[in-house]
């Protein structure tokens, strides 16, 4: 039997809230709730003060998900997006003071473009932007129109790895042409300014060329734009989760568990605006010597597998530590474009299936998330 998110739910409506003195779903204490091949995970969003007495209750909600059959581990956390308004000096219990309201900007409108894919990762130095490079033209070789959107305005990498320079063209309505290798459209930051030009950018300023670079490019008609995010969950990539409406994200990791413990952050930030997550790359996963077939796990072996399986959010494969890999793109010219059939290649194009099929799964449309801010 397979395990849905309705089976999820309705197993949680048997635990009562002891506050509400209704159950955790009606409540609306149940939040994210993930569940990949028998593994499950969701939050429980409660006050901050309360944790230590909201213990049993997250242990309760466990148990219950875990008398399902089929499941193979159940994983809630306790989460605080909001927390009460403590009286201020002079201010009566139960008066609250009136707060300046910020007015959002709205969701940005991308005609043509089916699918936004996040390629994301808790810290730098990682290859996130190997990985999103390779998935991008990966997603190409497999028939899908693709876009990539380098969105890393401090350190723009992508026409680097793609081969490409020089401003983009304008089209008659004034948008951007995004330039293209390999079928792949892309748009970067990178194609704008010189490549020992210092970004000393604050926020706003960073905020409104990301907006720029996805609302007034020509990005024509796409099956499916991957975004290759900043490392982080900061400023940058509030507005892209805020204002983008992502189909889900990519959260790419080495197996170290310094890495991994920001990859946990990564995954949180999403779950938070309530994007999907698709899955972990496991990156630089091993090495294998020329001549031998024996790995070598350098930095740990099966780190961002565990993390996956414990939180619920699906491994989409390991990467290698190839020199080739990394030598294609120094040289603008990516293993999977370069030879899309050979060793090096081949996690990507697997990684890339998996991606497709979740995207034909979710039909690839949502509506840009609504963060929630304590």
């Amino acid at each position: 039997m397979t395990v849905t998110k309705d089976d999820v739910l309705r197993a949680l409506t048997s635990v009562k809230d002891p506050v509400s003195e209704r159950d955790v779903v009606s409540s609306g204490l149940v939040q994210g709730v993930i569940v990949k091949d028998g593994n499950v995970g969701f939050s429980l969003e409660i006050n901050p003060k309360d944790a230590a007495a909201r213990e049993p209750l997250r242990k309760a909600c466990e148990d219950a998900v875990r008398k399902l059959p089929g499941i193979i581990s159940v994983t809630a956390v306790l989460t605080a997006h909001r927390e009460t308004e403590q009286p201020q000096k002079g201010q009566q219990k139960g008066q609250q003071q009136a707060q300046p309201q910020r007015k959002a900007a709205g969701p940005l409108e991308l005609p043509g473009v089916k699918a936004i894919i996040a390629v994301a990762s808790g810290k730098g130095g990682v290859g996130k932007s190997t990985v999103a490079v390779n998935l991008a033209l990966a997603l190409a070789q497999l028939g899908l129109k693709t876009g990539l959107l380098d969105a890393d305005i401090y350190g723009p990498s992508v026409p680097r790895m793609m081969g490409l320079s020089g401003k983009p063209g304008v089209s008659e309505n004034k948008k951007l042409l995004p330039p293209e290798a390999y079928g792949v459209k892309t748009m970067s930051i990178g194609y704008m300014v010189d490549d020992t030009t210092a970004m000393i950018w604050r926020g706003p300023m960073v905020q409104s060329a990301l907006t720029q670079m996805m609302s007034e490019v020509d990005w024509g008609e796409l099956d499916v734009l991957i975004v290759d995010f900043p490392p982080g969950t900061g400023d940058a990539q509030l507005t892209m989760v805020q204002r983008v409406p992502l189909a889900g994200a990519v959260i790419v990791s080495t197996p170290q568990e310094i890495a991994l413990m920001d990859a946990r952050r990564g995954i949180a930030m999403f779950e938070k605006t309530h994007v999907p997550v698709l899955g972990i790359v496991q990156n630089m996963a091993y090495y294998v010597a020329p001549g031998t077939d024996e790995k070598t796990y350098i930095f740990g072996e099966g780190g961002a597998k565990r993390v996956a399986e414990e939180l619920g959010a699906g491994f989409l494969g390991d990467v290698p530590l190839v020199p080739e890999i990394r030598a294609s793109m120094d040289e603008g010219k990516p293993v999977v474009a370069a030879d899309p059939g050979g060793d090096a290649a081949r996690p990507f194009m697997d990684i890339a299936a998996k991606v497709m099929n979740l995207l034909q799964g979710d039909g690839g449309t949502r509506k840009a998330p609504k963060i929630s801010i304590s």
